[in-house]
Order: C-alpha cells, then sequence, then structure tokens
C-alpha cells in the first residue's frame, strides 16, 4: 500500500475576473502552513498546491517562485502589524507620549500573539541569493516602511510637544525598533526570566528620550 498522501479535491475552476481570489488563496494556504509548522521550509510550490487544491504550475500564474510567495506572506504580515498599530493609535488620545506608548505596545503584544509570522518577518531566511528569484533587493528594503514611518511621526511628536529630548528622532526611532525588537524576541525564547513588569514602558522611555511623564 502506498503512503503517499492522497491528493486534495480538484478546486473549482475560477470565474473569469476571479483570478485574485486565487492568488489570495495561495498566500492564505502559505500562512497556514507557516504557522502549523514554524519554519518557512515548509512552505513549498508542492506544499501550496496541495493545500489549495490545484496543480503546481498553477501557481506560476500568480507567482514566479517559492520566495515569490513567501515574500507576499511577508507583505501581508507587515500590512496587518501595521493597521494594528493604527488601531492602537487611533484609541489612544491626544497625548503625543500616550500615543508613543500604545503603538509601542501594540507592536509587542503582534509579535506575541504571531510568534511565527513575526520571526518570519525578520528572519530574512526565506530570501534566497537574489540573482536565484524573481524577488528584489526593492522588495526586501520596501518591507515594514509603514511602520517605521508612524513610529518615526510619534517620536517626532513627542519632540513637538516637549515630551521627548531627542535631537534626531529617526535615529532614536531606529533605537527604539531595535529594543522592541529585541525585547519580543527574547520573551520569546527564554524559557524563563524574571521580566521587571515595567520592562517595557522603561525601554520605551529610554530610547525614545522622553520625560518621565
Amino acid at each position: 500500500m502506498s503512503n503517499e498522501p492522497s491528493a486534495p479535491p480538484a478546486r473549482p475552476r475560477n470565474r473569469r475576473g476571479e483570478g485574485g481570489r486565487l492568488r489570495d488563496d495561495i498566500v492564505a494556504a502559505a500562512v497556514e502552513l507557516l504557522e502549523e509548522a514554524g519554519t518557512e521550509t515548509a512552505v513549498t510550490l508542492r506544499s501550496v498546491a496541495r493545500r489549495v487544491g490545484i496543480a503546481a504550475p498553477s501557481i506560476y500564474r500568480h507567482f514566479p517562485d517559492q520566495p515569490a510567495i513567501m515574500l507576499a506572506v511577508v507583505q501581508q504580515a507587515f500590512d496587518q502589524l501595521e493597521a494594528a498599530l493604527r488601531a492602537a493609535l487611533e484609541g489612544a488620545g491626544e497625548d503625543p507620549r500616550r500615543r508613543l506608548f500604545a503603538v509601542c505596545h501594540a507592536y509587542l503584544r503582534f509579535c506575541e500573539d504571531h510568534p511565527q509570522r513575526y520571526r518570519t518577518m525578520f528572519g530574512g531566511v526565506w530570501v534566497p541569493a537574489l540573482r536565484d528569484t524573481a524577488v528584489t533587493a526593492q522588495d526586501v528594503e520596501a518591507l515594514g516602511h509603514g511602520t517605521l514611518h508612524l513610529l518615526v511621526g510619534l517620536v517626532e511628536a513627542c519632540v513637538a510637544a516637549g515630551r521627548s529630548t531627542s535631537t534626531d528622532p529617526f535615529a532614536d526611532t531606529v533605537a527604539l525598533w531595535l529594543g522592541l525588537h529585541g525585547l519580543a524576541h527574547q520573551k520569546a525564547v527564554t524559557v524563563s526570566f524574571p521580566w521587571p513588569a515595567d520592562i517595557a514602558d522603561r525601554l520605551i522611555t529610554t530610547l525614545a528620550r522622553l520625560d518621565a511623564g
């Protein structure tokens, strides 16, 4: 008896104008595989095709190779992160210091809620030598620009309001992001550590050069 997994049921052919739905299904399948396996190596053209219920060659109409699928997954994740940050911002009121704290804590919650997705967003393991893929250096460099721009604007608002002493908001925002990223990573990989309850607030206050509040 063969141990090969049975083929998935054939996916109904898209009606004219529904090609975008197949593209979305391919990305959704890749996200599912990533979340289930915890590694992007589980996302292959064959595994994605099997999950969607199509023949692997059908993927090429939408994605030229596997890294292009992973790029779409990561772009979607950054869009979701930015949406989460903007949602936190909407409920944070008008005080610039409070708004920055709300967004930074939303960032950390996203990292905690989506550990595999977040690791892939910043791991870069899915990007092969760029000469071997349709993914370009510009594609990779553009990732996360919306999130960084949002954080820079919030730090600049704190400076304008006299709540931050930063003289280089961009550089201090990069430092802040690195601090948030490092904290999120350490909390994800450290099995047991007595994190101070206010460690995130201390980090945000120091790196954004905020007043004591």
